[in-house]
């Protein structure tokens, strides 16, 4: 209903021009080349990955196949664009156009719901945004030769996306053992109020995108659990949790709030347990893409551009933080502060079910980050409305640094992190953004 919706303000925008800009053979591609289209189109997949739960780094897995497929539709019509295979070195050549009628515009999106579907479930939760699209097509007066073209040549990129998506180990992984929980000192263990077990711990055999392998951007070894002395900079670092939570005012709050991106969020009232459920923090970051290109007056084949290599930066800092998590298996505050220093103290947010070093969202934003400067500088200030359909206020961005500045010290605000998580993280993520950008050129 939401696409729908949508489509239909679109198409009465370009009902709206006046009649001398849209009285030409070729009118229809002012909707289907709008950068608002494809923006919507992906809020579509981001809406389907939120209502199934997706954990953060499947999430990211569900994004970056389909910008990418997206993408490559752009890179076909586009001469100003380059394709990314060979740039990712496992990335076969894509099929290229056989029919001048193709309006690229309408293939990226197409492909993009057409990949996002067979990348998520329920199977055919996307299709009905596939035909909306169509319908869309249809209603501004685009040819039926224009739209089949489009449409076959959407389907033939779509599928060898899918096809090359099936080496990457994924589903390799849905059958591998689980985390094995030990009750070492330092060791990470399940929290409350879920005691859930560890998530996603054979993430880092997944095949990156960029990255030559898991570890190659590798943090320095977090400080040792020292509890004894009070002077050891383990100490110092989980009291500061324990101190910034208990001292939180209003703005550090709202910070905490709105970057919290828990997808899957367990409230616990009395023998009452329901789930709430928000953007996961990738979710959160393709969003802020789209408020960005809006705000930056981005054209079509800059927008696509954007979210494809914001979603690879992603994907690669999931995989990334992940070979860390799972290699120091570190305790979260949580654990250490209701062992040893006060029992009935919780985190203002809720710490999720994986090790704490380093921090997921610190890398991952840091490394968004990056790619978001190079597309749109480093001075395009917006509002990020993200969190308003979940009653969370909007904040101000003077920066995509300073978000993911932002992002980062949200998890010690939440009492999830410790400082030396963060920084690494931090440190990781910038690292790996760069790395990104260096090896992808997608612009000739």
């Amino acid at each position: 209903m939401k696409h729908l919706i949508a489509v239909l303000c679109l198409y009465l925008l370009w009902c709206c021009l006046p009649s001398c800009g849209r009285q030409t053979d070729n009118s229809y591609r002012l909707v289907t080349h709008n950068p608002l289209l494809f923006s919507r189109t992906v809020k579509d997949l981001n809406d389907v990955v939120l209502e199934n739960n997706f954990p953060p780094m499947v999430a990211a897995r569900n994004y970056v196949y389909a910008t990418i497929a997206a993408y490559e539709c752009i890179a076909a019509g586009d001469a100003s664009y380059n394709s990314l295979s060979g740039q990712i070195w496992h990335m076969p050549a894509m099929p290229r156009p056989q029919d001048e009628a193709i309006d690229f515009g309408l293939a990226a999106c197409l492909s993009l719901v057409k990949v996002g579907n067979a990348v998520t479930f329920p199977e055919g939760s996307m299709m009905g945004h596939h035909a909306a699209l169509l319908r869309m097509a249809d209603s501004v007066g685009m040819p039926h030769k224009v739209r089949e073209a489009s449409r076959l040549f959407s389907d033939s990129i779509a599928a060898a996306v899918l096809r090359w998506s099936r080496a990457d180990r994924y589903a390799a992984t849905r059958g591998a053992s689980r985390y094995t929980v030990t009750d070492s000192p330092g060791r990470w263990v399940p929290t409350p109020p879920m005691y859930a077990t560890g998530l996603e711990p054979h993430w880092r055999e997944i095949r990156p995108m960029v990255l030559d392998s898991a570890a190659q951007f590798m943090p320095s070894r977090p400080p040792a659990v020292d509890l004894a002395d009070k002077r050891s900079a383990y100490y110092r670092a989980l009291m500061e949790v324990k101190q910034t939570v208990d001292s939180l005012n209003d703005e550090q709050r709202h910070i905490a709030d709105f970057w919290d991106d828990n997808p899957f969020k367990m409230n616990v009232t009395g023998h009452v347990m329901f789930a709430t459920k928000k953007f996961s923090p990738p979710g959160h970051w393709m969003n802020i893409v789209g408020i960005a290109a809006r705000k930056a007056g981005a054209d079509f084949s800059a927008t696509v551009a954007a979210y494809a290599e914001t979603a690879i930066a992603l994907f690669d800092g999931f995989i990334s933080c992940w070979d860390e998590k799972y290699r120091s298996n570190y305790v979260r505050p949580e654990t250490v502060i209701n062992a040893s220093v006060d029992e009935d103290w919780r985190p203002y947010i809720q710490t999720p079910p994986f090790p704490s070093y380093t921090s997921g969202h610190s890398t991952i934003s840091a490394a968004a980050a990056v790619v978001m400067t190079k597309h749109f500088g480093d001075s395009l200030a917006l509002t990020d409305t993200s969190l308003l359909e979940f009653g969370i206020a909007n904040r101000n961005i003077s920066s995509f640094r300073a978000a993911a500045q932002e992002a980062s010290i949200s998890r010690l605000y939440g009492g999830i992190h410790y400082r030396f998580d963060l920084e690494a993280g931090n440190r990781s993520g910038q690292a790996l953004g760069d790395y990104v950008t260096r090896r992808l050129q997608l612009k000739k």
